[in-house]
């Protein structure tokens, strides 16, 4: 099957390098907006023109740019947006190009983490993001532009080697701070198998309109199941200091408007376990099991690279 001509926007930044890789090695015709605010990144610069070396094709326009956006979105057969931060909800001036080009056969907006449908609950100021992306869910939907939605849960470079910890991602050396009991499973996925599974996701009938879900089996850890094998990598027993949630929350308070947000997401993933306390329905479908031919990396793996 001719693979579908794919179009990576936000390409340079921290999972768009890794489904700009993923696109390439699947043998996907690839192009990647340039977006004229990177110019003055040279790192960003110097990233794109290496996928321009190895068979990428750039493609200028800005998000600001409609007549630009449907003229590359024209070039293409599907639209995987890797947007972070304050662009997310930008992406519904893409839904707007999307719609006008009128030839896209799926549109993958920047989603990656907690299913935003999930999250109707979360607390502020960290629920803006869920908030941002259900805005994008809305317009892409209303526009009836076939979709796909990926919660690829936590990307193991935030969450795993620093064992959880706020403020750093490297492990502890002495003191590992506990939520809670410890106890709540969280999953953890490398951020390259992820880029993979989302790639193969493209031209599958199977995962159109749906949500998809990264739910690596022997990935699905307690925050303690984390410690123990971080413990017998490094022959290093950490201090363990356990922090019940209601303490947790009244320790946000006096925080910045970053370190809440940041806290926010802490509270719900590591106490109230907002990964795994839902069943996945039939409007979705688990990556593991459509792609069982990928081997992904276990976290005793990924965290050797640490010790």
């Amino acid at each position: 099957m001719e693979k579908s001509k794919v179009l990576v926007v936000g390409g340079a930044g921290f999972i768009g390098r890794r489904l700009v890789a993923a696109s390439l090695a699947q043998g996907h015709p690839t192009f990647v907006l340039m977006r004229s605010e990177i110019g003055v990144d040279v790192d960003k610069v110097q990233t794109l023109l290496s996928f321009k070396a190895k068979g990428a094709r750039l493609v200028e326009a800005s998000l600001d740019d409609h007549a630009g956006l449907v003229a590359a979105v024209r070039q293409v057969d599907v639209v995987v947006s890797a947007l972070s931060g304050t662009y997310i909800r930008s992406q519904v001036k893409l839904v707007e190009a999307i719609k006008e080009a009128g030839n896209v056969k799926r549109f993958l907006p920047s989603e990656f983490g907690m299913d935003p449908s999930k999250m109707e609950h979360a607390l502020a100021p960290g629920r803006i993001t869920f908030d941002d992306k259900m805005e994008v869910r809305r317009a892409i939907e209303a526009a009836s532009i076939p979709h796909t939605y990926i919660s690829c849960n936590c990307f193991a470079a935030y969450f795993c080697p620093n064992l959880g910890q706020i403020g750093t991602l490297l492990p502890p050396k002495d003191k590992v701070r506990v939520y809670g009991d410890g106890n709540v499973k969280v999953i953890f996925v490398d951020e390259d198998d992820a880029a993979t599974y989302i790639i193969k996701t493209l031209d599958d009938p199977r995962t159109l309109n749906k949500s998809i879900y990264l739910r690596p089996s022997e990935n699905i850890l307690s925050q303690s199941d984390l410690i123990v094998k971080w413990e017998n990598l490094s022959g290093n027993v950490l201090e363990k200091i356990y922090i019940p949630a209601d303490e947790f929350l009244a320790s946000m308070k006096d925080k910045d408007f970053g370190n809440q947000f940041v806290m926010g997401h802490i509270y719900h993933i590591f106490y109230e376990g907002c990964r795994t306390n839902f069943d996945i329905g039939e409007d979705g479908a688990e990556a593991t099991l459509l792609y069982p031919e990928v081997e992904y990396t276990r976290m005793d793996d990924y965290m050797k690279r640490y010790v």
